[in-house]
C-alpha cells in the first residue's frame, strides 16, 4: 500500500472507520489520515479504554490489511518482540551432521544453521516483512522496560531490522505503525520525535451517546441518556479503574438483556458489576451515588 492508499483525506478517514463501528473526532481523523501520508508512526497516548488498540483495528478494516499485534509487557525482550532462532531444530540439525560423520568445519555447520530455515520472527519482524498492506499494533509501550525503546527506534526510524547473521531486513511496503500508551511512564523524546501524536480521552456526552447507539442501536435514546450521565457521574469518583468506553456499550447491551427500560438506581447498583470491576470502586459508587438497591 503506498501512502494515498491509507486515506485518502481526513474525511475519507472519517467516513471509512465509522463503516467499521469506530466514530472518529476531527483530531482522530486528521491524525489517522496523515499517518498515511506521511508514513509516520502514530503513537496514541490516554487513558485505558478509550480506544485506542480499537484505532489500530479500525484502520486495519477499513483498508483491508492485516493487524500485526505486538503486546508490550515488562520483560519483553528482542526475542519475543524482533526474531528468535529455533535452538532446538538447530541442535538437531548439528547432531544429524555429526551422526552422518559429515566432515563439514564449523564454519560450514554455522552457516547452514542460521539460515530462512531456523529463524522464528516474531511481531516487528513480521510486519517488516510482510509484502501485504499491514497494520503493526504495538500495544501498551509503556509497560516495557526503557532497553526495549532502542530495539524499537531502527524499526520506527528506517523501518529495517539488522540479524548479524544475515544481515539487513528493510521493508518492502512500509506499514501502519500505531503505538498505544497508558501514560503510566514517561516515553522517551527519540521515540516520541519519530511518531505523530495523538491524545485520546473519555469522550464527551454527545460522542459517547452516539458511540453507544451505534453499537447497541435496540438501546432506548431515554435510557442511552441515562446510561452515559452515570458513566460520566462514575468517571468523577476516584476509582481504581474508571468505566472505559467498551465497558458502557456492555453496559447497554446488558440493560438489553434484562429489558431494563428505566435505569434508575436498583437497575444501577444490580448491574454495577458490567462497569466496575473492583470491589471498592463498587462500594464507593454505592455510597457516592447513594444507590439503593
Amino acid at each position: 500500500m503506498t501512502a494515498a492508499d491509507w486515506f485518502s483525506s481526513p474525511d475519507d478517514a472519517t467516513t471509512r472507520l465509522a463503516a467499521t463501528g469506530y466514530l472518529a473526532d476531527p483530531a482522530t481523523a486528521t491524525t489517522a489520515y496523515l499517518a498515511g501520508a506521511l508514513q509516520k508512526p502514530l503513537l496514541v497516548e490516554g487513558p485505558a479504554g478509550v480506544g485506542k488498540t480499537e484505532l489500530a483495528k479500525a484502520v486495519a478494516r477499513a483498508s483491508g490489511a492485516e493487524l500485526v499485534r505486538l503486546q508490550c509487557y515488562e520483560g519483553l525482550d528482542e526475542a519475543r518482540a524482533l526474531y528468535e532462532w529455533n535452538y532446538k531444530k538447530q541442535l538437531l540439525r548439528i547432531q544429524a551432521t555429526q551422526a552422518t560423520g559429515d566432515a563439514a568445519t564449523w564454519d560450514e555447520t554455522h552457516d547452514d544453521i542460521f539460515t530462512e530455515e531456523f529463524l522464528l520472527t516474531r511481531p516487528l519482524l513480521t510486519a517488516i516483512r510482510r509484502e501485504e498492506p499491514t497494520v503493526l499494533l504495538i500495544d501498551e509501550v509503556d509497560k516495557t522496560d526503557v532497553e526495549v525503546e532502542g530495539l524499537l527506534l531502527e524499526v520506527l526510524s528506517d523501518f529495517q531490522v539488522t540479524i548479524p547473521e544475515l544481515g539487513t531486513v528493510a521493508a518492502v511496503r512500509r506499514p501502519f505503525v500505531v503505538l498505544t500508551s497508558n501514560a503510566t511512564r514517561e516515553l522517551s523524546e527519540a521515540v516520541k520525535r519519530r511518531c505523530l501524536y495523538l491524545h485520546l480521552d473519555y469522550p464527551d456526552a454527545e460522542r459517547e451517546r452516539e458511540i453507544v447507539s451505534s453499537q447497541v442501536p435496540d438501546l432506548d435514546e431515554r435510557v442511552a441518556g441515562q446510561l452515559v450521565a452515570t458513566i460520566a457521574r462514575l468517571r468523577e469518583l476516584e476509582l481504581k479503574k474508571a468505566p472505559s468506553i467498551a465497558e458502557s456499550v456492555d453496559w447497554a447491551r446488558t440493560l438489553i438483556a434484562l429489558e431494563i427500560g428505566d435505569l434508575d438506581d436498583k437497575a444501577v447498583a444490580d448491574t454495577l458489576g458490567v462497569v466496575l470491576k473492583h470491589a471498592s470502586d463498587h462500594d464507593r459508587a454505592v455510597r457516592e451515588l447513594r444507590l439503593r438497591k
